[in-house]
């Protein structure tokens, strides 16, 4: 049985999903097609907090799933632009899971996290998968996965 990390941008599948589709992603859908006859070595939701108790609520959902939400406060800068980018802490998480599983599980459509699956495949060999909004997702992220999911009506809410 293939062991497996997922590693989840929260923000960017909203916002992707939102924009393409107008609907939410869902994530009970997603752990049924990607966990299935694999063991789950470990997933984390990388969110930003907002303290609403919408986002409360999903929070719980995701937990229940199986998912360790990790937050990082949301930052409004002076200038109206806000800060809340998880690329760091989602690439040290990867690197450490690495050496743990048989395939890193990202949902994410940025471009940054090539350079991170090229070297999860070098250095450990490591398969990765990327689930995406086709069109939202760059090139060379989905030419670095071994495998890319693009998130259609089965994938949505």
């Amino acid at each position: 049985m293939q062991k497996v990390a997922i590693f989840a941008d929260v923000q960017n599948i909203y916002y992707t999903c939102r924009h393409r589709y107008q609907k939410h992603f869902s994530y009970g859908a997603f752990w049924q097609q990607a966990t299935a006859n694999r063991h789950v070595v470990a997933a984390f939701a990388y969110a930003i907090e907002r303290g609403d108790a919408k986002q409360r609520g999903f929070q719980h959902i995701l937990k229940d799933i199986g998912f360790q939400i990790k937050l990082k406060p949301f930052i409004q800068r002076s200038d109206g632009s806000a800060k809340g980018d998880w690329d760091v802490g989602i690439t040290l998480d990867m690197l450490e899971m690495a050496e743990q599983v048989d395939v890193v599980i990202l949902l994410s459509g940025d471009g940054d996290f090539q350079l991170l699956l090229q070297k999860v495949r070098e250095r450990y060999q490591v398969e990765s998968e990327v689930y995406g909004v086709a069109t939202l997702t760059a090139q060379t992220l989905i030419n670095a996965a071994d495998r890319f999911v693009a998130i259609e009506e089965g994938l949505l809410l």
